[in-house]
């Protein structure tokens, strides 16, 4: 994997021209629209988002109004890569080629309800980007545990905590052998821009797993957001990497991350948040090998 004719963001190369305005409805301290302002910035204005039932449709507000300066197109939960592969053939047809086509979608539309469409799609390849903001739950109908959420995660249906493990989504897309996978983390957008930036200079289907806290569903403070997701880096729980040209490469902090001894205790990752008060030290300790075995695994893509 190369990075030939690529060039990195910095903060200075984002526009200042801003495609998601403030005054929307997203709750204080939403990640997801966090990223979504970043994400148009590094996509610009020639970019069509499609968004299937989630926080992000409530988000982008009623008709008429909406703070978005790009267009949106809502769909039925489990039709996003669909739908967007739809408007890429029309696109096609009418040859416009320079139109970004976006999904925007959560982990419930994605790992859930939505993952059939974006399998489909992968498998034949559409020309599109794919962006799971994954919250880890499905936040905008009341906190129920999706398949994306961890392992003794508290959510409304799983009041004891969660106990069956995380999804593995990204590995279910390259395991599609579609030409680009990454993961990515809202607390570290220069990271996150790049990698849409690396998506958008190539064909075919294309995946984002971004990684995106939730204030009232993880039960913390608005504020701490972004101290959240970089806990959730930094303790290893959550491993930034990105697959390419079929070789994977760890990206961000994560580089320096690969020895266990290197990153924060785990406990600080998951005290700060209300989501995991009934995790005992057993149930930890099991966490913590789960980490450590899904670090073997992205290790051993690495290194392939």
């Amino acid at each position: 994997m190369g990075n030939e004719g690529f060039t990195a963001f910095t903060l200075k190369s984002l526009t200042d021209e801003e495609y998601y305005l403030p005054g929307n409805a997203a709750c204080p301290g939403c990640a997801a629209v966090m990223a979504l302002r970043i994400g148009l910035k590094v996509l610009g204005p020639r970019t069509i988002v499609v968004v299937p039932a989630c926080c992000m449709s409530v988000v982008q507000g009623y008709y008429p109004k909406t703070p978005s300066k790009v267009p949106i197109f809502n769909t039925a939960f489990a039709a996003s890569a669909a739908t967007a592969a739809g408007i890429r053939a029309a696109l096609d047809i009418k040859g416009i080629r320079d139109v970004n086509v976006v999904c925007w979608a959560g982990d419930g539309g994605t790992a859930d309800i939505g993952i059939q469409s974006l399998s489909g799609a992968a498998e034949r390849g559409d020309d599109l980007i794919y962006v799971c903001y994954d919250n880890e739950a499905y936040m905008n109908t009341g906190t129920q545990r999706s398949g994306s959420t961890p392992e003794g995660a508290r959510t409304t249906t799983t009041i004891t905590g969660k106990s069956e493990r995380k999804k593995d989504v990204p590995g279910i897309m390259m395991a599609h052998r579609i030409p680009y996978v990454a993961t990515a983390c809202t607390s570290y957008p220069i990271d996150f821009a790049n990698k849409l930036r690396r998506a958008a200079s190539i064909k075919g289907t294309r995946y984002i797993h971004l990684l995106s806290p939730c204030p009232p569903g993880w039960r913390y403070p608005a504020e701490k957001t972004v101290e959240v997701g970089k806990l959730a880096v930094e303790t290893g729980a959550w491993i930034l990497y990105e697959w390419f040209g079929g070789r994977c490469r760890l990206t961000g902090p994560s580089t320096g991350l690969a020895e266990r001894s290197k990153r924060r205790p785990l406990e600080q990752y998951l005290e700060i948040q209300g989501r995991f008060s009934n995790a005992d030290p057993s149930k930890i300790a099991e966490m913590r090998r789960r980490i450590d075995e899904e670090w073997e695994r992205i290790l051993g893509l690495c290194h392939d």
